[in-house]
């Protein structure tokens, strides 16, 4: 297996593309300099092509349009983003069950 560090080479084929925000809540200080740094990694259209024709497009929230993702893949068919929040709410809410039911 080859590992590979060009963002649009790992896409080729995949299907899933998953990404997060650049700087975290905490890290505001960061963000100007994670942005120069991250500035080759925006999920776009142009990497969503190179993936499987299925391929699907993960975030897990918030996300800074045109920064990390491109406004066209968040809004797009291929975005799961709410689909991937609203499950993981559940998750949440089932260990809170769990947690408080001992």
């Amino acid at each position: 297996m080859t590992i590979t560090r060009d963002p649009q080479e790992a896409a080729s084929g995949a299907h899933y593309i998953n990404t997060d925000v650049w700087a975290s809540m905490g890290q505001e200080e960061e963000q100007r300099i994670r942005a120069e740094a991250f500035a080759g990694f925006i999920v776009d259209e142009a990497m969503m092509n190179r993936a499987a024709s299925d391929a699907k497009f993960m975030h897990c929230l918030p996300a800074h349009r045109g920064e990390e993702v491109s406004e066209g893949v968040f809004e797009s068919p291929a975005s799961i983003v709410f689909d991937q929040a609203e499950n993981r709410l559940h998750m949440q809410k089932a260990i809170m069950e769990w947690v408080f039911s001992k």
